[in-house]
């Protein structure tokens, strides 16, 4: 502790600190990260100390460039569309992420990715001319199909190991989106990186520059029980997760999770016990069975009896406890030998412990006894930094339903590391969802305890190939395989839901019981191009192109509009979330109980009379509505200012 106060220079530094980290290089100011952050003078050519690549001050360009692109809702792709606050977006990642800055800054939770690993077989979007624009790109290679979706040619682009650039790809990929990211989480948000050898050296210190080092809370490694033998060296059997909050002051350190693979453990332990194996056969069962790395947290977990899998603790350890209290032995009828300081508990403690069979006796009275501390009761420990999980049982139970997807999270992983941070409630996002785990762990950990999690998931339709068991399956693109999955997910969770509380009903037949519910639902929605025009800069400089342009603009509204995509689309430049309450009524939307008005169809002197009574902050009206009434649009703009409404024409 030092005993000098902040100089208000210190001060300044420590303000800037928290809020852009990423500015800062070994605890100074970088000012060409600075000034790149800002959006100035991008250019990264001092030697320092610094991740550098090529192609990065690109990146920040495109990282730096608005969306105009716009969420249109899927009612009939969606579960319980109007009730649910789930979501599934399809659509290229970092456009939505762009577009989901205005309305979820600050405002999730946590954040799980498994992003593409960089193996030289991924094939992940990377334009390679950064100076034209989407439009321009997809122009030029042709790769559009009838519906206007990216084909597998022209939207990915394989990153082969034989690429002069090949890291400097995959940093060009991550960067943008991994910025976006930090954005949207809260001050105590919390974000996980899947990665593997690959590129887990370049990831860390990738997450350093964005994060900022102070933020990084640790890399944890999962193991699986798969090998590999056909490799030449190393049969690599586990991989990475990154983690960094976005303010680790703000994160709590009482981090909890359950204890990795305890069903599993507890499970072996009660077969020995029904199989009638002696007591003293089933703890040196379970001590050879702890020395398997995956069953290392359960080391001392040696005992079992008809109540569960149970270690010992002492019931001495004091200096001057209770040494009037006698325990009897079971067997030899004789009293036990007391703890050198005494019993740590009082008569009371100790006859409870008895009528709950809590005491662990040795062979005679001259062992002293131990308390039983039963696996249940000690389910949780501090996350550790070893993780043990089957990744193929979930990739043969997908197959099984049809639903075949290579080298899917095991969704009991994804649920370990939300149990860690410890909240029940919030937003998690992930933003490579693949084939729907984060949806699916989300769901069936709120089933089990209780929680309120709601998830954003986000799948680019990436082709699947015409060859592959998916595509044969029925399935034309990930994004598809994702959505049927968290469908099919829900309804078994809802059956076993189900189940659940009509036991709770029969065995509490006069009482009422309250029953289970879990969001089970999601809202889905597709990127598209806004449902209004956007200003096309002539590429010739001559009047009638630029008459033309402007003739176009006149009205706004684009061919592709429909008035539910319109909705969305005022939502998310509002800064209103995709779960905020739409009720049509009057002829008009209003919004989140009456925050916000949008007149889209129709205006009248009686619709804006009803409007300007729900005493809206803002009222957003089509400006085509006001067509040759002039005197209408006039009036209504004097009646919101009385009104002290704001109000815009679009």
């Amino acid at each position: 502790m030092e005993g000098n106060s902040l100089t208000p220079q210190q001060q300044k530094l420590q303000a800037l600190k928290e809020i852009l980290p990423e500015a800062f290089a070994e605890g100074k100011i970088d000012w060409e990260k600075l000034k790149a952050t800002l959006g100035e003078d991008i250019n990264f050519s001092n030697e320092r100390y610094v991740l550098n690549w090529a192609g990065k001050s690109d990146a920040f360009k495109i990282l730096q460039t608005p969306s105009t692109q716009t969420l249109i809702p899927q009612i009939t792709e969606s579960t319980n569309f109007d009730q649910t606050q789930n979501i599934f977006i399809e659509g290229e990642n970092l456009e939505v992420l762009k577009i989901l800055q205005k309305s979820y800054f600050g405002k999730i939770k946590m954040i799980y990715i498994d992003p593409p690993y960089n193996t030289g077989n991924d094939s992940f979007i990377y334009p390679d001319k950064f100076a034209e624009t989407k439009a321009e790109y997809q122009e030029r290679v042709g790769d559009k199909d009838a519906e206007g979706y990216m084909t597998t040619d022209g939207f990915f682009k394989k990153n082969s190991k034989e690429n002069g650039q090949y890291h400097s790809n995959w940093l060009n990929m991550m960067m943008p989106r991994l910025y976006l990211a930090k954005n949207l989480l809260k001050q105590d948000g919390v974000i996980f990186v899947s990665i593997d050898d690959n590129e887990v050296h370049n990831l860390r210190l990738l997450m350093n520059e964005i994060f900022g080092e102070e933020n990084f809370v640790g890399e944890t490694i999962k193991v699986s029980n798969s090998a590999k033998n056909n490799v030449n060296q190393i049969s690599i059997t586990h991989e990475y997760c990154l983690v960094f909050s976005k303010n680790k002051f703000s994160v709590s350190k009482e981090w909890s999770v359950p204890k990795n693979n305890y069903r599993e453990f507890e499970s072996y332990a009660n077969r020995l016990l029904k199989q009638g194996m002696a007591l003293s056969e089933i703890e040196n069962e379970m001590k050879a069975l702890t020395k398997y790395p995956r069953f290392y947290e359960f080391d001392h977990f040696y005992y079992c009896d008809d109540n569960g899998v149970y270690q010992t603790d002492n019931p001495g350890g004091v200096t001057s406890g209770n040494f009037d209290s006698e325990i009897i032995h079971p067997i030899t009828k004789i009293k036990c030998k007391k703890p050198q300081g005494g019993w740590r508990y009082k008569e009371g403690t100790i006859r409870q412990y008895e009528i709950e069979n809590k005491w662990h006796f040795g062979e005679d009275e001259n062992t002293i006894p131990r308390i039983k501390r039963y696996l249940r009761e000690c389910l949780h420990s501090k996350p550790t930094g070893v993780h043990f999980f089957d990744s193929q049982s979930d990739a043969k139970n997908l197959k099984s339903e049809n639903l075949p997807f290579d080298f899917p999270k095991p969704v009991e992983y994804i649920k370990y590391l939300l149990t860690m941070e410890g909240s029940k409630e919030g937003i998690i996002l992930d933003f490579f969802a693949g084939s729907g785990t984060t949806a699916h762990a989300v769901m069936e950990l709120n089933a089990e305890d209780g929680g309120n999690r709601k998830y954003i998931c986000v799948q680019m339709p990436e082709l699947c190939d015409v060859k592959s068991e998916a595509y044969k399956a029925g399935y034309e693109n990930i994004a598809a395989i994702s959505k049927e999955r968290i469908r099919r997910a829900g309804n078994k969770i809802s059956e076993k839901i189900a189940l659940e509380n009509q036991q709770a009903k029969s065995k509490i037949a006069f009482e009422k019981v309250e029953e289970k519910v879990v969001d089970l639902g999601f809202k889905a929605f597709k990127l598209a191009d806004s449902n209004f025009k956007q200003w096309q800069q002539p590429k010739t400089k001559d009047e009638e192109a630029l008459l033309l342009q402007m003739q176009l603009s006149l009205d706004p509204i684009a061919e592709n509009a429909t008035i539910e995509g319109m909705v969305i689309e005022f939502l998310l430049k509002s800064g209103k979330d995709l779960n905020s309450k739409i009720e049509k009524r009057n002829g008009y939307y209003v919004i989140s109980e009456g925050e916000m008005i949008l007149m889209l169809e129709d205006i009248t002197q009686e619709t804006i009379k009803k409007a300007i009574a729900e005493n809206p902050a803002k009222i957003i009206a089509l400006d085509n509505l006001f067509e040759n009434n002039d005197q209408l649009k006039t009036n209504t703009v004097l009646q919101m200012k009385d009104a002290e409404i704001a109000f815009k024409t679009v």
